[in-house]
């Protein structure tokens, strides 16, 4: 879904990477990826697993790529995996914050989670309009099957 959302060569933030294995494929697929993750030995792993890639270990909260030699902004940021379940609580709208400040004017993130597990929507949305993102789509799956108010899971494209 992301890929088909970017030309070729775009720069991508993984937000939450764990072992890389959506950074990897975007990688794959021609893009420049950075992944990020507050878990060093997960970074470690996405080393190992997805060498040549840039994976960094950092707590997203507090995001600074700047200070780890990074300071272009990306074209996209994808945040999948249930990402903003994992975050510390209260913390979500500084996240989402972190994450825009790292995308170019008229970047996009694709935020992907489960809905009923403490995190609503509704919450969501009022975190992602605090942090300067505009909800542009939403569906219920990443094969971009249609979200209704019943859906257990959303994935939400958000503009800056």
């Amino acid at each position: 879904m992301v890929d088909a959302m970017l030309p070729r060569a775009s720069r991508v933030l993984d937000a939450g990477c764990g072992t890389g294995r959506v950074g990897a494929e975007l990688a794959a697929r021609g893009h420049q990826v950075t992944g990020v993750d507050a878990d060093a030995e997960l970074i470690l792993a996405a080393g190992a697993d997805h060498p040549g890639q840039r994976w960094i270990a950092a707590d997203l909260v507090d995001l600074d790529l700047s200070s780890h030699g990074d300071p272009a902004p990306f074209d996209a940021a994808v945040v999948a995996g249930n990402v903003m379940l994992f975050v510390a609580e209260a913390t979500e709208e500084q996240v989402l914050r972190r994450v825009a400040a790292h995308l170019r004017p008229d970047g996009f993130a694709v935020v992907g989670f489960a809905a009923g597990r403490g995190y609503e929507l509704p919450d969501f949305d009022r975190h992602a309009a605090a942090a300067g993102l505009a909800t542009e789509q939403r569906f219920a799956t990443w094969d971009l099957r249609p979200w209704r108010s019943d859906s257990p899971f959303s994935v939400s494209v958000l503009r800056r």
